[in-house]
Parts: C-alpha cells; structure tokens; sequence
C-alpha cells in the first residue's frame, strides 16, 4: 500500500539527515521533494502545494524548540502531523440512532460498492453486536442480487429483495419495514452503480436518499483510479451531500492520492478502507494510523487489533496444555494458521509491522504461502496429523506422494515442525505462565 510515495517521501527526508538543525536552504529541499513526491502520487497540485507551504511554516517557526530532537525526526513529526490533518484528523464513527438505523450506499459500477455491503453488515454484526439486514436495491446489474446473496449467506446476514420489482425506491422502503417487523438494527441498502456518472443515476440515488432518509449515505469508490476517484467523490458529493467516504481496493494503491486528496476536496471524511476480497478485511479510517503506514513506520495498533478480534481465550488455554506436555499436533498447527488467515491479507498484515513493508515488498507473500504445509498436513491420516511420532519413512512417502511433493521437502517440513514443538515446550516450562493471556 502507497509503496511510491513512502519511497518518494523517504527519499525527501533523507536530505535532512546530517544536518544540525534546520535552516531555510534544507528545509526548502525537502519541501521540493516532498511536494513533488505528492504530485506523483497524483495529488492535486494545489492540494500539494498548500500542504507543504503549511509543513515549510511549521519547520522554520520550530526554531529548533526541541534541542534533543534530530532536524530530520523533527520534519518527520511535522510531516506525520499534518498528513493526520490533511486525511481527517480523527475516526469518524457511523451513526446508528433509529430503529432502525439506515445507511444508503453509493458509488460506481465496479468501484467494490456490493462487497463493501457485505464487508459492512460482517463489521456490524462481530464487531458491534447489530443485527444488520442487507437490501437488494440495484435492479439493473443481473448478477447484483445474486452476489449480494451469496455474500449474506456468507456472513450469515439476511437478504432484503424483490426479485420482480424493477422499483429501487420502493424495494428500500419495504425493507425498513421488514427491518422494523423483525427486529433489525441496522439496514443497508446496496444500490445500482454505472460505468460513469449519468443524470438518471444520480436522480435515481437522489430519490433513495429523499425517501429512506438514511442516517448515513456512504460513497464508495476504488482507490486506485486516484485522482479520477476524488473527481467522482465530488460529483456525487454535490448531488448527494453524503456523509462519509469508503476507500476500496486500498492493498493495491501505490501511489495513494485519492486517500491523501479526498476530505480536503469533499470536506467530507474518509470513514471505511477496505483490502481485499475477504469479508472480515473492514477497518474503521484512522488517519493517524494511515499516516504511520505512509511514512514506513507501521501500523502495529490496528495489527493488535485484528489479533485480538480473533483471539480464542479457550482454545489458547487447551493449547497451554497441550504445549506444556509436548502434545502439540497438526491439527493444532492447523488450527493455528486458520486464526492468521482469519486476520486478513497475509501481506497487508506483515505491512503492519514496523520494517516489515520493505523486507516483503518484492516477494510473493499471500495466503497461499499456507497451501503448501495443509497440502502436507492433509495428507497424512487423522492418526498421523494427532500423534507426529508415527511418521517413520513409509509413512512419510505415502503422505509425499499424496501432496505431489519431494520426501525431501516433507521431512524438512517435519523436521522444523519437531524444532518448533520443542521450543515451544521449552517456553512453557518457563514463562508461558507469565504471558499475557492475550497476544501483544
């Protein structure tokens, strides 16, 4: 994510280490550089130039107040500071007062407006506790309704549709109804999205709106068409006077100008970022956060987060056990990458962490880095993935000719299983019961 223009602005910031303190010569440097960084990542101009004027302000009033504080740390924090600004300055929240609460989602075809629905009703329902109902409402798309099913089934979210019924204003205003009967909290109506912006789609999304009175309309758009993305976010704003934008599509953005140039352009804030196709990839925008991952420094407090969203108090107790007596197995190894997978994108994760975006960026890390140890696992017969004393040498070439792999790499794959169990029991005799009971 935005990996040009964390390149371009570390490259800017550079210029400052070395140096003894501030001056106007090297901090009219680094506003060049950072300037031009922002433009490439298709930042508008003006934008651009307004923000680094404000940074160039900041550097030469510091007057070098913080002696202890390196000129190139102290740029940093003034960068990092009005990135924060620029994106919104803090989380903003949904408003979910009513019963039920309503929130009307737009955007263009294609901008990811559909799985963003899912997305949100899955965010809703595990991470609030709400008991969302998702609403079928784009009657052009053939295949809207039905992705807007499977992904509800997915989630285990009930579909609101009227399979027949060609009226979109009327299918969302039954569907309160519904809500309302039946005891939803939160509605969300998924509506029709064009290849550009037309008068009969905005009329129509505009009626929606007047009719539901939603407590939250919310654009969507696609990260990555940049600046086109904040052009499309202000013609709908216009229309629309929508309260909040979602960033899709954000894991393959490099540049990052939509995310930095949006609530400048439309006043209004950045409230969703979505990566990836997986339905539990949803967090809330913080762009203090946002600014972190920009400038290379991470991202932990979000990768904590998703840690602890899927933490299991009881599984990790029977696991205390089984460690503690050297009884780790595969099936417990398996049980272990599943609640990684469950965390998101494997990358994205590891972009997180500190250090990690660089180490990773040119090899190929995703899930299916997994595919190959279950492809072994799965393999062996239930005895076998219980109890990994049993593999002795035929067994391990049954299990190689099962997956399609090399007895090599099945008893290198063994191998650091057995390293791994036996330091993980060494631990346990020592300071297992000293750790916290969640992670980090």
């Amino acid at each position: 994510m935005f990996e040009s223009l964390s390149d371009r602005l570390e490259g800017a910031l550079k210029t400052l280490r070395g140096e003894h303190k501030l001056t106007e010569l090297n901090i009219a440097e680094s506003i060049k550089e950072i300037r031009r960084a922002l433009v490439a990542a298709d930042v508008n101009y003006k934008i651009a130039k307004e923000f680094t004027d404000t940074i160039k302000d900041k550097a030469l009033g510091s007057d070098n107040i913080l002696k202890s504080v390196k000129p190139g740390e102290l740029m940093v924090k003034i960068v990092m500071d009005e990135l924060v600004e620029l994106m919104g300055g803090k989380a903003e929240e949904l408003d979910l007062k009513g019963s039920p609460a309503v929130v009307l989602i737009a955007g263009l075809q294609g901008s990811g407006k559909t799985t963003f629905s899912g997305k949100l009703a899955n965010f809703l329902k595990t991470q609030r506790k709400k008991k969302p109902l998702l609403v079928a409402c784009d009657v052009y798309r053939p295949a809207a309704i039905d992705q807007l099913s499977v992904l509800g089934e997915q989630i285990g979210v009930p579909v609101y549709k009227e399979v027949e019924n060609k009226n979109p204003v009327e299918i969302a205003l039954k569907s309160i109804k519904h809500a309302q009967d039946h005891g939803f909290d939160v509605v969300i109506v998924d509506t029709a999205g064009r290849l550009s912006i037309d008068e009969d789609m905005m009329k129509e999304i505009a009626q929606i709106k007047e009719a539901i009175q939603p407590n939250e309309t919310l654009f969507v758009v696609d990260s990555m068409t940049g600046q086109d993305a904040v052009n499309t976010a202000k013609a709908f704003h216009d229309r629309l006077n929508y309260e909040g934008v979602v960033l899709t599509k954000l894991d393959g953005d490099t540049r990052g100008g939509a995310a930095l140039s949006i609530k400048y352009t439309v006043g209004k804030p950045i409230k969703f970022v979505s990566e990836g196709e997986k339905l539990d990839t949803l967090d809330v925008f913080h762009p203090d956060r946002m600014a972190q991952r920009i400038l290379g420094m991470g991202d932990i407090v979000s990768f904590v987060e998703r840690a602890q969203s899927q933490f299991d108090e009881a599984e990790a107790k029977r696991l205390e056990k089984k460690i503690k007596k050297n009884k780790f197995d595969f099936n417990d190894f398996v049980s272990q990458i599943n609640q990684i997978k469950r965390m998101g994108d494997i990358k994205s994760l590891m972009n997180m962490i500190p250090g990690m975006n660089k180490m990773t960026r040119d090899l190929d890390i995703d899930d299916k880095a997994f595919i190959k140890i279950e492809s072994i696992i799965f393999s062996m017969t239930p005895a076998e993935r219980a109890d990994p004393e049993l593999l002795n040498m035929g067994r391990k070439q049954r299990i190689a000719k099962g997956c399609g792999r090399d007895i090599h790499e099945i008893n290198m794959f063994i191998k650091q299983f057995d390293q791994m169990r036996k330091m993980m029991h060494k631990l346990s005799k020592g300071n297992m019961m000293n750790m916290p009971k969640k992670p980090f």
